[in-house]
């Protein structure tokens, strides 16, 4: 696991052990010596589970990069500029630096220039040796190739290019390129850069490429602002080293990638950064793509990938088979419901695009890219957020439609706020170590499994999951995806008792046919709100835990069938009660608990059918007696299923009890014992303790 923890600056910024004494270092600690500490603290984590007080900050852009004055710079004057007029297959170029000859423009000199015009079969090439910086102002421009990049930026120290202020510009290049030798395979972009690229601007800018990428940096890639509209044959926008967006409206479609990182020999660098913008990308691959870390402090996303969630791997999770393809029930000590008869239920080489016309065309849907190949697996990836390292998401508004994950990284996740709108072929978000989502809103309505990880830590934000499988699962391992293509092995993930769901706040509701909360190790609640609607066949349980089930706050209520239910362990320290009803009960229909003076401690409406019903509360007290009733109204406000406030009529009385221990096992005759032996659907009897 060691191999999924970068040395990178978001890297140390993400593992940093807040509460450990190891991270109270004063101001005379050096930079090196809290990189050891976080990198130890991460080893940590991976080696040994969510470590009491561990805690995964969120990076922020400025950690990662810096866009100094000379980024920001738009402004020019005629006289201390070279203008360059683009007139068919020859330009007019008045001033020094520039050279116009057989329909191209060689720029050798740093400088201003400013072009305007159209180019119908030539090239605007930077071939700059003093390595300074050549400005670009594109100032009404249409530049088409038909047989190599529109603008080639061979060598400089940085290019920036601007797009003025009210004018549309646009650029394509061909579906072949003809290269010098076969040795030689660059450009291979319609704009394409082998240094530190630029881009600012209020202006329009339209990229058609034909041949692989729209925007390609072999250095640092920057955009500060502008509308950029690409259709590309392979990826969008494309930076070796970082993509940096400040700002901008940003429009993709890409048979590949939408944007991506490339480097991958470098730990503090091939990541992207992303600071506000708008983002509409619909791409046959990846939509946002890093190959260490990503970080999004703002904006709004648009991504649909892979064709959208529709184009999905058809897969089957373990619906009533006890151990099912991520990790099902193994050897456990929680609390297993009394055995009833419970409810059933049905357990590269990529194609090329025609040549693009120089006007934008209708967007094309990618339902065709959903079968190219790569050269190492036959499975493209079709995730929407995508990190080889660690993903920080701290604000922005996201409406991601991927047939694979719409979050995924290969390390750890932070979610800080924001808002999630997400429909998936497969996980909604997923990280091979650790998940934490401290803020937001998430809405995650269509997945396979809805938030899985190896550790799972939730402490504020409201959460809402439905999945055809696990609800939220916490497994070990990773799902051998890679980042750049490869293997698309799922999740083949092992039991651990290191592995551990922390729930201290925040709201999550799960709707899932499978487990609803499924950890291969333990689960620990102290504070917030879980609402579990589901599973029907009992096959599964609305709680699956191999360890233990440590409830010391919040509230619960987990409502499924009856076959694999499971309560939180007998040595939490906050009470439970875990009814199963003789029938399997409909959808809608209320549970009420109050205690002897009438006061409501919970009124819920399960979403699904159901046979069990686990509640634990605050308001549930050693000693205290109390009656569970069935069906009635309430006036009280909804959400999720769950009432506040409000009167309750109407029901019928199910049983009276009182609380004699931290569990409390009911049936309609009354107090009874757990189960020791396992119900339908196998595995995980044994030490499952009464």
């Amino acid at each position: 696991m060691d191999k999924y923890i970068t040395g990178s600056k978001v890297g140390i910024l993400l593992l940093c052990a807040l509460l450990m004494s190891a991270c109270s270092t004063n101001s005379t600690t050096t930079q090196s010596e809290a990189a050891g500490t976080a990198a130890a603290s991460a080893t940590t984590i991976t080696q040994h589970g969510a470590v009491t007080g561990v805690q995964l900050a969120s990076a922020k852009l400025s950690d990662l990069v810096t866009f100094d004055e000379e980024d920001s710079n738009t402004t020019w004057t005629a006289d201390q500029s070279t203008e360059i007029a683009l007139a068919g297959t020859s330009a007019l170029v008045d001033g020094t630096g520039a050279e116009s000859k057989d329909g191209s423009v060689t720029i050798t000199a740093a400088g201003t220039y400013v072009l305007s015009g159209k180019l119908s079969d030539g090239q605007i090439v930077v071939n700059n040796q003093d390595e300074g910086t050549v400005h670009l102002v594109l100032n009404g421009v249409n530049i088409t190739n038909s047989d190599s990049a529109a603008i080639d930026i061979k060598e400089a120290g940085k290019v920036i290019i601007t797009l003025e202020d009210g004018t549309e510009n646009s650029v394509s290049d061909g579906a072949t390129y003809v290269y010098a030798d076969e040795t030689t395979d660059e450009p291979s972009a319609a704009i394409f850069s082998k240094a530190d690229l630029t881009i600012n601007g209020t202006g329009k800018l339209s990229v058609y490429a034909n041949y692989n990428d729209g925007i390609t940096s072999k250095d640092d890639l920057k955009i500060m602002g502008g509308t950029i509209e690409i259709k590309a044959a392979d990826d969008g926008i494309v930076g070796k080293d970082l993509v940096a967006v400040q700002d901008g409206n940003i429009s993709i479609t890409a048979e590949g990638d939408g944007m991506k990182s490339t480097n991958d020999t470098e730990t503090d660098k091939g990541f992207i950064a992303i600071a506000a913008g708008t983002f509409d990308i619909t791409a046959g691959n990846d939509g946002i793509q890093a190959e260490t870390s990503l970080v999004i402090d703002g904006g709004t996303y648009t991504l649909v990938t892979g064709g959208g969630n529709e184009k999905g791997e058809v897969k089957t999770g373990d619906q009533g088979q006890g151990m099912g393809m991520r990790g099902g029930r193994g050897q456990g000590t929680g609390d297993q419901a009394p055995g009833t008869t419970g409810t059933t239920g049905t357990s590269t080489s990529e194609t090329k695009p025609e040549t693009m016309p120089e006007t934008k065309p209708e967007i094309p849907t990618t339902e065709a890219s959903t079968t190219a190949t790569t050269t190492e697996s036959e499975t493209p990836s079709t995730k929407g957020l995508k990190a080889g390292g660690d993903i920080s998401l701290n604000n922005g508004t996201f409406t991601i439609d991927s047939a694979d994950d719409a979050v995924h990284s290969n390390s750890n996740i932070a979610i800080a706020d924001g808002e999630f709108n997400i429909k998936t072929g497969d996980d909604g978000i997923h990280a091979d170590a650790l998940v934490v989502i401290s803020g937001g809103k998430i809405d995650i309505t269509k997945s396979y499994e809805g938030i899985e990880g190896a550790n799972i830590e939730i402490s504020g934000g409201e959460a809402h999951v439905v999945a055809s499988d696990d609800g939220v699962n916490v497994a070990g391992g990773n799902d051998e995806a890679t980042v750049g293509g490869g293997p698309q092995e799922q999740d083949q993930f092992s039991d651990s008792a290191s592995n551990m769901l922390t729930i201290s706040g925040g709201t999550l509701t799960v709707d899932a046919s499978g487990d609803g909360l499924d950890s291969n190790g333990s689960i620990t609640m102290s504070g917030g709100t879980v609402i579990v609607n589901g599973p029907t066949n009992s096959g599964n349980g609305a709680l699956d835990f191999d360890g233990s089930f440590e409830q010391s706050g919040g509230t619960l209520v987990a409502a499924g069938s009856s076959g694999m239910a499971q309560a939180p362990s007998d040595t939490s320290s906050q009470h439970a009660v875990s009814m199963t009803f003789p029938q399997t009960q409909e959808a809608g229909t209320l549970v009420h608990l109050e205690d002897s003076e009438g006061n409501s401690i919970l009124t819920f409406a399960p979403s699904k059918s159901y046979q069990t019903v686990v509640i634990s509360s605050p308001d549930l007290k050693d000693g205290g007696s109390y009656t569970l009733y069935s069906g009635g109204t309430s006036t009280g406000s909804e959400a999720n299923g769950l009432y506040t406030d409000g009167e309750y009529t109407g029901g019928t009385k199910v049983v009276a009890f009182e609380i004699t221990s931290s569990v409390t096992w009911l049936n309609e005759s009354g107090v009874t014992t757990a189960n020791t032996n396992q119900g339908p659907g196998g595995g995980g009897g044994g030490n499952r303790r009464p």
